[in-house]
């Protein structure tokens, strides 16, 4: 349906604009008559150049929750869904989400769900999103699940930016002390094996093995680039193959420093998805399935799925995530406990809330831990190479002496 923006005064004489969809241009003015407004002009909404394409932008994670949040309020007000969406499409910032909005809004003036019509909306609204809805449409709590969605949305969010508050630090500080070395062994040290090759003799070990990996680097520099480049295809490629992507995914699990961390993180998303699918009243078996596809890593995701089939063929949740190395023995008899008394997404809902805590934890304990390794790690490197080249100098000073 077209979308028309407009111009108009109310019936106190205040100046108001904003955008309306109608089928044809009589009918939206049609339709700001209806509602008091004089002085209306009106005409078809420009369309956006960048509508549609990657420069358009995405949606956030505070669009969603921000959205899921005023959504819900309307909803429980016993605001109709059709008016919410037209209000929730007025008042949305986001470009994208707006557009989003406004099919899904036609899609349910034509007879489809609320689910139906988010479905057709995957790169926005996923499976997680649109099964919950789903959910509450069928047992009419709509406004207690989008309450719901919007807190797992804020506090996935939260556990995201933690993991990348601990990945980026070593990273940066990584890519600073790789390009400073470039720097020294590419533009710094050639200056001096010159000046050292016109005082001629022997120099000391330190320095000729400094001097020798520097014209290796200049000399060879192109090459090695594209062998980085080389590299991070092949990786690439490696990753997308099926048992690739499972031998990485369980090496980044285990690695000395940042395994444990990475398996608080499946842990606590796990958790806080199950938990938040369970009490929205989405089967487990589809709730399983999933969490499964959202957890982010293959290994977590065959675990998942081998609990799904346990669950399928009579058995307990418990015992087939036992089996992996993923889930702390604590996390398994919670979860225990939690099918045995009937409260599973209560039990997981406290797993989830108590290693967001570790988490939190564990990010504090690896930022002090890196800080001082990598300040060692520059001033040893950095050092080692300026000390290497002025100990020829300190040689020519005491003979000169």
């Amino acid at each position: 349906m077209p979308i028309f923006i407009y111009k108009a005064k109310s019936r106190t004489g205040r100046k108001i604009k904003g955008d309306l969809d109608a089928p044809s241009l009589d009918m939206a003015e049609n339709a700001l008559k209806r509602k008091g407004l004089s002085d209306i002009k009106v005409k078809p909404k420009p369309k956006d150049i960048l509508e549609g394409t990657f420069l358009e932008g995405g949606v956030t994670s505070r669009d969603m929750v921000v959205f899921s949040r005023q959504f819900a309020t309307m909803i429980n007000s016993g605001v109709p869904i059709l008016q919410s969406l037209q209000v929730m499409c007025e008042q949305t910032e986001n470009n994208k989400l707006r557009r989003k909005l406004y099919e899904i809004k036609n899609d349910i003036e034509g007879g489809n769900s609320l689910y139906d019509a988010m479905s057709k909306h995957r790169d926005v609204f996923d499976d997680l999103y649109t099964n919950m809805v789903d959910a509450g449409e069928t047992g009419g709590v709509l406004d207690v699940v989008l309450d719901r969605l919007a807190k797992y949305i804020e506090k996935a969010a939260k556990l995201k930016a933690k993991v990348k508050s601990a990945l980026i630090y070593p990273g940066v500080i990584i890519t600073v002390a790789v390009a400073v070395i470039a720097i020294i062994l590419i533009f710094v040290i050639p200056t001096f094996e010159q000046m050292f090759a016109d005082f001629g003799g022997a120099l000391p070990a330190p320095t000729q093995i400094v001097i020798n990996l520097s014209r290796f680097t200049t000399e060879n520099f192109m090459y090695i680039i594209a062998s980085l480049i080389l590299f991070f295809i092949a990786f690439k490629l490696f990753y997308r193959w099926e048992k690739g992507k499972i031998l990485v995914d369980n090496w980044v699990l285990f690695l000395p420093v940042f395994g444990p961390l990475l398996r608080k993180v499946a842990v606590a998303r796990f958790s806080r998805t199950l938990s938040t699918m369970i009490s929205s009243g989405v089967p487990i078996l589809s709730a399983l399935d999933i969490v499964s596809r959202t957890s982010g890593n293959k290994t977590v995701e065959i675990a998942v799925q081998e609990a799904k089939k346990s669950i399928a063929e009579g058995q307990t949740l418990a015992e087939p995530l036992g089996e992996t190395a993923i889930f702390p023995p604590m996390v398994i008899h919670m979860i225990s406990i939690g099918e045995t008394t009937g409260a599973l997404d209560t039990m997981l809902g406290k797993i989830a809330d108590f290693y967001d805590d570790e988490v939190d934890v564990a990010v504090d304990t690896l930022t002090s831990l890196l800080e001082p390794i990598m300040i060692v790690f520059l001033g040893v490197v950095v050092g080692g190479l300026v000390i290497s080249m002025y100990l020829p100098i300190f040689q020519i000073a005491d003979v000169v002496a």
